[in-house]
This record gives C-alpha cells, sequence and structure tokens, in this order.
C-alpha cells in the first residue's frame, strides 16, 4: 500500500529525543514506530495498553516521593531484603 498520508505532532524535545534513541536501538524508524502503534490500535481496536487514572494511595504515594518525602534508600541488595523484612 502506498504511504501518502501524513501524521503531525508537536512533542516535547527531550522526550522525542529519548523514545528516537530507543527506536534506533531496535532499529525502527519513528515512521516504522508509528505504524506500528497504528496498526497495534486497529487490531486492539482501542490503545495496545492500559490507560487509567491512578488510585487515591497511588496518587499520594506520587505526591510524596515528588517532595522527594518516604523515600527509603538501599545500599544493595542485601539491605534491600533486610529493610523488607525479607
Amino acid at each position: 500500500m502506498v504511504k501518502t498520508a501524513t501524521v503531525r505532532a508537536r512533542i516535547e524535545p527531550q522526550l522525542k529525543d529519548k523514545v528516537e534513541a530507543i527506536f534506533q536501538e531496535l532499529g525502527l524508524s519513528t515512521t516504522e514506530a508509528i505504524t506500528i502503534f497504528y496498526k497495534q490500535v486497529e487490531l486492539q481496536k482501542g490503545l495496545p495498553f492500559e490507560v487509567k487514572i491512578p488510585n487515591q494511595l497511588t496518587q499520594e504515594t506520587f505526591a510524596k516521593t515528588d517532595r522527594q518525602e518516604e523515600i527509603i534508600s538501599c545500599s544493595n541488595v542485601e539491605d534491600l531484603l533486610e529493610k523488607l523484612g525479607i
């Protein structure tokens, strides 16, 4: 099929650069990645991943970490397992 349609979108430059670097690692052009996304939307008859609003606990946890609150740091795996009580 001949590709004649154009898709234009405004994207934050940093996001674009990061994502295009990932596409490059995968051996994909941006056009190929967008085509894959569109094909998956067509096949799934919707977005090919779950999209939902986080619940209240998750939103509160995100807010706390954004404020650097209640963050537990671990120096290694053993430290992490000890703090988890495992």
